[in-house]
């Protein structure tokens, strides 16, 4: 109870953080467009926290425990391109263990890879994500460290929209998901802060059940 307590208000802290920053953005009358096609009324950027020692900061200490608390045999840390590397590298310095990253696809040149860093088969990885959305590139990434012999834990990330898609995803892949916050927590965050009215609340919950039905 007392750990769950902690992760609450750890969830609640992180939202706020990105809000000040405003590496996370609302707007429901003027809906973001992701690549999918989804209209989406939230824009979520990370890497701003990159930018803020105190927040960059907070976030590294967070993700480490994360680590430390859910996968004890960790070996080496894989973080995710593009935004996951920064994370990853953070993560790994402050536990001082080997450190690689996952590329989207192989590099077009040179050795063509598609996993940077030292490969030693058999070695515990824990993933490192920024942002969860469906799950679908992180899953690829982990799917792709297996392939070349490593043994992945699980993955830790900063925000996860909380999808239904992205749950199903994981537990497909049997892969254990860690995050520090969430869009529940952060549309929380948002209403203390009278950012959004109690019409567009419900029109920011509903996006996280249907979201690719959303604003059509």
């Amino acid at each position: 109870m007392i750990a769950e307590k902690q992760n609450l208000e750890i969830g609640k802290k992180i939202a706020s953080m990105l809000l000040d920053i405003e590496a996370i953005k609302l707007n429901v009358d003027k809906p973001f467009v992701w690549s999918s096609g989804w209209n989406s009324p939230i824009y979520c950027d990370n890497r701003l926290s990159l930018s803020f020692p105190q927040v960059r900061d907070y976030i590294k200490e967070q993700l480490v425990n994360l680590v430390t608390q859910n996968y004890p045999g960790v070996e080496a840390i894989a973080g995710v391109a593009t935004a996951g590397i920064p994370q990853g590298a953070l993560i790994a310095d402050n536990m001082s263990l080997p450190y690689l990253y996952v590329r989207s696809k192989p590099k077009g040149h040179g050795m063509e890879n598609l996993i940077e860093g030292k490969v030693t088969k058999g070695q515990k990885v824990v993933v490192v994500e920024d942002l969860v959305s469906t799950g679908g590139s992180s899953l690829k990434a982990a799917e792709a460290l297996q392939w070349a012999g490593f043994e992945v834990l699980g993955m830790v990330a900063i925000f996860t929209y909380g999808f239904d898609l992205a749950k199903i995803n994981f537990e497909k892949a049997n892969l254990p998901l860690s995050c520090l916050s969430n869009y529940t927590l952060l549309i929380e965050e948002a209403a203390q802060r009278q950012l959004v009215s109690e019409d567009q609340i419900s029109l920011l919950e509903s996006w996280r059940k249907t979201p690719d039905q959303w604003g059509k």
